[in-house]
């Protein structure tokens, strides 16, 4: 399974969509919020399976702030993020990460793309595809074999 991670778009769809171009053949796209608006257009425009939660910028949106996902027998914990302080540190969201039983824990929210393993759980920010100075998105990969992650840079 191959799969986009992409976070806090912000309003900039045509990166987004431009990212989805670059990325190649894809199975799915997480959208881990700050744009749901973004994620519902790409949606419709990308003919790939796509899950999305919201994040605290995404006002009266519907989506979830957490989602729990199973995708080829791991389970994924996605949220945005802020709801768990990951701006001052990732304690609480490995908690929770722990709590559910999680493989793979998605974030966005900090801008700053990172992959760690805490706890035996592979975390992964993908960044931010605002119109800043860094645009970056990640590529989860899950195989028989195991998982793999690998941030890009936009170009």
């Amino acid at each position: 399974m191959r799969i986009l991670v992409i976070s806090d778009t912000h309003g900039n769809w045509p990166l987004a969509l431009a990212v989805c171009e670059q990325a190649g053949q894809l199975d799915a796209i997480i959208h881990l919020g700050d744009g749901t608006d973004d994620a519902d257009l790409l949606a419709h425009i990308v003919d790939t399976k796509f899950v999305r939660v919201s994040g605290n910028c995404d006002l009266g949106s519907s989506e979830p702030r957490e989602l729990l996902h199973d995708i080829s027998g791991k389970k994924l914990l996605l949220t945005h993020g802020d709801l768990y302080g990951v701006k001052s540190g990732l304690t609480r969201l490995e908690q929770r990460g722990v709590e559910v039983g999680a493989d793979i824990v998605l974030f966005g929210h900090t801008h700053h793309a990172v992959i760690t393993t805490i706890s035996g759980i592979l975390f992964v920010n993908p960044g931010t595809l605002m119109r800043t100075a860094t645009q970056t998105f990640a590529i989860l990969n899950i195989t028989p074999a195991g998982i793999t992650s690998q941030l890009n840079n936009v170009y």
